[in-house]
């Protein structure tokens, strides 16, 4: 199956729409020629509302993070953007539910492999890293700690919401050596391209 069928499949999906308070509205942005892929939870109320990946103040830390602007965020030709779930599952007691179970089996393999120039993943949050990182360390903190173990093809991050500040002030070897280090591999990935 091609990408662009493939893609048209994903966002007219309907499988958990029973669940989804909102209704579903896939959210994925893909190309056969992306070099680096983000893998984060599932989309917020904003980015529902919007259908653009990213589309809030977690999306705008990220870019910082990441040391790109939107426009370079947002070329499907070089960023590929995937979440574990990709409808807003719902509101939980403490923030947005986890992203819903049915769609990494269901989709990401499939896209996965329309995607062979892929060279970075980013696991952004405690879904993508458990689904994804051949090795886990008992934490997120830790697999973020022990980024450079993943590299050169995977990099766990912490989830760039305004709700993690306490995580992030509190670990500053995050600023220290992990945010210098993706801001290096991005550049010279999206350089290359």
């Amino acid at each position: 199956m091609q990408l662009i069928q493939l893609l048209e499949d994903v966002r007219h999906c309907t499988l958990c729409a029973e669940h989804l308070p909102l209704g579903p509205r896939p959210v994925v942005q893909a190309s056969a020629g992306a070099r680096l892929l983000i893998i984060g939870q599932a989309p917020g109320t904003r980015v529902h509302a919007s259908g653009v990946p990213w589309d809030d103040p977690s999306g705008n830390r990220l870019r910082d993070w990441l040391g790109i602007d939107k426009p370079t965020f947002y070329d499907v030709s070089q960023i590929a953007i995937m979440p574990m779930g990709f409808c807003y599952p719902g509101r939980g007691k403490g923030g947005d539910l986890p992203p819903r179970p049915e769609c990494a089996p269901t989709w990401h393999g499939r896209l996965l492999e329309q995607m062979p120039n892929t060279e970075l993943t980013l696991l952004i949050g405690a879904y993508a890293q458990k689904r994804y990182l051949p090795v886990q360390y008992g934490s997120l903190s830790n697999n973020v700690e022990r980024f450079a173990e993943f590299l050169p093809s995977l990099l766990p991050l912490p989830h760039p919401s305004p709700r993690n500040q306490h995580w992030l002030s509190s670990r500053p070897w995050f600023a220290q050596s992990v945010l210098p280090a993706l801001r290096e591999r991005v550049q010279r990935l999206l350089l290359a391209s």
